[in-house]
């Protein structure tokens, strides 16, 4: 009941000031907050993680990682800070954040605003050490060299990190996807990789894990050329998908607005790409699934199609966090009924009805 107040209050302004607004009550301790939620069932290895649940909160929420300590205590199995990009800046013009109440989805076009990588490594030197807790890495709009600039965040932040994630697919920075390209790509990721390489990391073994977000809007020729370069790569991992440029069936008043659409409509597209990607790598590539995650059956349909955990955020929006443990419960039941007795059991099993 209260939560239901509070998210009719917010989405009363401005969204970017009520994602402000979020911020603040999540770091002065006004928002409940139910604790891990776990099971055998639902414990998860992913590319070298260990995760007491597959539910991820997608990057975005916590852009300069200001919660991760109360975040680190909703519920979420794992928690991706970021973007964030060698130096500060400040993002594209506002407004830049449209909420589609009608459509369950947000559209936005940020522009990667952040603090930049030294107000990064000061926030995750002070993380919590008892969760999982990972970094988008980003491009500064104005680089001489954007391939470089993910490994420069990488090389700063990197020892206080679980995860690093390399981001390329955001339509809000121009021409940052044609990174996804073949040649730029492996280019790219030979980089990263190096640069982790480097990376001394507190009371942790083996490498850091790298994970590559892509966009949902590619050819099978282009998903082909990811799936070539990440599988010959080193990265643990591919993150499908980020937000869309389709506006296919939207019925609210802002859908018009460029940038990136994520929520409820992009379901069936991202999970389509995640599905292909993971017949692509015959299933030897850990893949997350991400795009209008919004409930228990919708995380369990995204394992079935291939992936091995899951993130959210846009659902966050107009269901709160208590959606979080609603939704590790719900799997938790819906991979019992069906016979399952770990997530890596269920993955993949009904990935041929989304090809």
């Amino acid at each position: 009941m209260v939560e239901r107040a509070g998210l009719a209050v917010l989405h009363r302004i401005n969204p970017e000031i009520a994602h402000g607004l979020a911020l603040r009550a999540l770091q002065t301790g006004l928002v409940p907050l139910p604790g891990l939620v776990t099971s055998a069932r639902l414990r998860t290895e992913l590319g070298g993680l260990s995760l007491a649940n597959p539910i991820g909160l997608a990057a975005g929420f916590d852009k300069n990682a200001v919660v991760l300590a109360p975040l680190s205590r909703a519920g979420f199995g794992f928690v991706e800070a970021g973007a964030t990009t060698p130096r500060p800046q400040p993002g594209n013009q506002r407004p830049r954040l449209y909420r589609l109440g009608k459509d369950r989805a947000v559209i936005n076009r940020f522009g990667f605003n952040n603090n930049g990588m030294q107000a990064m490594a000061t926030h995750l030197a002070m993380r919590p050490k008892d969760a999982v807790i990972g970094l988008n890495l980003g491009a500064n709009k104005d680089s001489a060299d954007r391939a470089g600039d993910f490994a420069r965040v990488l090389a700063h932040c990197g020892q206080w990190l679980d995860f690093a994630t390399v981001n390329v697919s955001s339509p809000n920075t121009e021409r940052l996807r044609d990174l996804q390209g073949k040649a730029a790509l492996a280019g790219l990721l030979d980089g990263v990789m190096t640069a982790r390489d480097g990376v001394s990391r507190d009371n942790q073994s083996g490498p850091l894990p790298i994970f590559l977000k892509i966009a949902p809007d590619m050819e099978l020729g282009a998903l082909k050329d990811i799936a070539d370069v990440a599988m010959g790569s080193g990265i643990s991992g591919i993150i499908a998908t980020n937000t869309t440029l389709d506006r296919s069936g939207l019925r609210s008043a802002h859908a018009a607005e460029p940038g990136g659409l994520s929520g409820q409509p992009l379901f069936d597209r991202s999970t389509r790409v995640l599905a292909r990607l993971s017949l692509l790598t015959k299933g030897q590539m850990p893949l997350i699934g991400v795009g209008g995650v919004g409930s228990a059956e919708q995380a369990y349909a995204k394992i079935r199609a291939g992936a091995s955990a899951v993130q959210l955020y846009t659902a966050l929006i107009y269901s709160g966090l208590s959606l979080v443990p609603k939704i590790a419960r719900g799997l938790d039941d819906l991979l019992a009924r069906d016979g399952f007795e770990t997530v890596a059991e269920a993955v993949g099993t009904d990935r041929e009805s989304w090809l």
